[in-house]
């Protein structure tokens, strides 16, 4: 009997996983959210619907705006965060033949909790889950200069712009943050976006994908 699963009428299909890491400013949201409506990435779509887009930025732990949550949470936090951890990577796994962007993860927390409460936390287990489901991170950086420029266009925008005041801190976090991405054993690649083209960045992480088979499941 022919396995109904072995002859697909569709093609491969497309179940990209990419975890998107950086620092403040460096247009990570607005590069997930076109990933997710790029052809090549998800494949040609008639109409829109909602996005496989998650973030460890999303303060969940508290009942207020700007809170704590999988990023900077406290010491009497720390369970929740860490079985916030296991219960998405057991999600990945479950749902390995779906497509997950995902706005900041690991490497945010690692960054924070390392430099902000002096705890560092070994991810060697998250990551070769992650591994194992073909997951690839992309860090978008930008040069010290461009900070500047950046800040002026998200304040427009933005709820708290007193966060961005200090861009020193982000030039900081980001060589930080560089040297923790390193040490990742996922596949990664490092993304200037300091012309703060998302279009250009994207075009990018869609051929850097496609050339490592990050497309397509594991």
């Amino acid at each position: 009997m022919n396995n109904p699963d072995s002859a697909n009428p569709h093609g491969q299909k497309l179940c990209p996983k990419i975890i998107l890491e950086g620092t403040r400013l460096t247009l990570k949201t607005e590069i997930a959210f076109a990933l997710n409506e790029h052809p090549q990435i998800v494949g040609p779509r008639k109409y829109r619907y909602h996005s496989p887009i998650i973030s460890a930025e999303w303060c969940a732990f508290t009942n207020f705006p700007w809170g704590r949550g999988l990023i900077n949470f406290n010491r009497e936090e720390e369970e929740m965060a860490l079985e916030t951890y296991r219960t998405w990577a057991h999600l990945f796994e479950l749902q390995k033949y779906y497509s997950w962007i995902i706005d900041r993860f690991h490497l945010s927390t690692k960054l924070y909790q390392k430099k902000y409460k002096g705890r560092d936390y070994d991810f060697r287990w998250l990551e070769n889950r992650l591994d194992k489901l073909g997951f690839h991170i992309v860090l978008c950086t930008r040069t010290t200069e461009s900070f500047a420029e950046a800040r002026k266009e998200r304040i427009k925008i933005s709820g708290n712009p007193a966060q961005y005041d200090q861009l020193q801190l982000f030039v900081e976090e980001q060589n930080e943050l560089r040297k923790i991405y390193r040490e990742s054993i996922l596949p990664k690649m490092e993304l200037d976006v300091s012309d703060s083209n998302v279009n250009s960045a994207v075009e990018k992480i869609a051929g850097w994908l496609s050339e490592t088979g990050g497309l397509y499941a594991k």
